[in-house]
């Protein structure tokens, strides 16, 4: 048998010369879809057996929380002030963009940074009452707790995040912009103060058992550490939300720079006090976010930076830290 010797040469000749010809086929591009906004289902779709009747029933406990469980509930007393759940997840938990309960109950549980713990559903609608409303958990066996969690599980079964947008906050272009409360103070005087009153005490329903339009400040607000005492996140539900019946997701009727401000005027304690929380928030300080008000930080930033921004040197720092840590 002879043997035949091809050099690398040669070898690399035959091979340019056997592939000249040939096409290269692009790679298929993955197809995207476009997400469609989600619509809640209506209640009067649900047939009136035992989880039609639950599920009814945790919608009006969000609707009319204070009538349920507030201070001077018929069912309980496990709310301290006349907020209810509708005044920030808007439409009962259904509306766009406005704090919903869309993809809620499949992502639970979850990691909370803010008790730096894993939280279940029936947890979180805990963290609600006893952080925003101020008050004492709801036991996790009661009526009033498995219809909520029934009708936030309801509310999302045929949501699919591969197909429907519309949960969550849309985000703002918050960039290198810093919000000013005196500015603020001006966008609250056009836009807010008709329906949230100049004292930021909110407007009574007719009864006098809850809120049309809830307190922004003072005693019987939210506390301190609520998800809306964050500027960033406030901003981002205000401009997509408010003014309310006018401004929607894809119909702002403020600027990111207007609703970081506003949002920083309503949420300025030097100017506006609000209930301070017994609990510690973000106890873990390597999951606390750039706009938490109150330190201590592992950057070096001020409190008053953290605050009122701009937050992008805050987040380079982060983003170099993480890069460090990966080498």
């Amino acid at each position: 048998m002879k043997h035949i010797i091809i050099s690398t040469g040669l070898m690399y000749f035959l091979f340019a010369c056997s592939t000249a010809e040939k096409k290269v086929e692009p790679l298929p591009q993955k197809e995207v879809k476009a997400l469609k906004v989600y619509q809640a289902p209506d209640t009067n779709e649900l047939k009136d057996d035992e989880w039609g009747q639950m599920v009814r029933y945790g919608a009006r406990i969000v609707r009319y929380s204070t009538y349920y469980i507030g201070p001077d509930g018929v069912a309980s007393k496990n709310l301290r002030n006349k907020m209810t759940c509708t005044n920030c997840h808007l439409d009962a938990g259904t509306r766009p963009y406005g704090l919903n309960f869309f993809d809620s109950h499949r992502t639970y549980p979850q990691y909370r940074s803010r008790e730096d713990a894993i939280l279940t559903m029936s947890d979180r609608v805990n963290n609600c009452i006893t952080r925003p409303h101020a008050g004492k958990p709801l036991a996790l066996d009661s009526k009033e707790m498995i219809a909520i969690v029934s009708y936030i599980k309801w509310v999302g079964e045929k949501y699919n995040p591969e197909q429907h947008e519309g949960y969550g906050l849309k985000k703002i272009n918050y960039d290198s912009l810093r919000a000013s409360s005196e500015k603020g103070a001006v966008v609250y005087s056009i836009h807010c103060q008709s329906c949230h009153m100049a004292d930021g005490g909110g407007l009574w329903n007719p009864q006098k058992t809850g809120y049309v339009n809830p307190p922004l400040w003072g005693p019987m607000s939210y506390q301190e550490g609520s998800s809306m005492h964050r500027v960033i996140k406030a901003a981002e539900f205000i401009k997509f939300n408010m003014p309310n019946l006018i401004a929607k997701y894809n119909q702002p009727a403020l600027s990111d720079q207007e609703a970081l401000d506003v949002a920083a005027f309503i949420n300025d304690g030097r100017i506006h006090p609000r209930p301070v929380p017994k609990f510690h928030n973000y106890p873990n300080i390597n999951t606390k976010p750039v706009d938490y008000f109150k330190g201590p930080y592992l950057d070096p930033y001020s409190e008053d930076q953290h605050a009122f921004g701009p937050w992008y040197e805050i987040e380079k720092f982060y983003a170099e830290l993480k890069k460090e840590k990966k080498k």
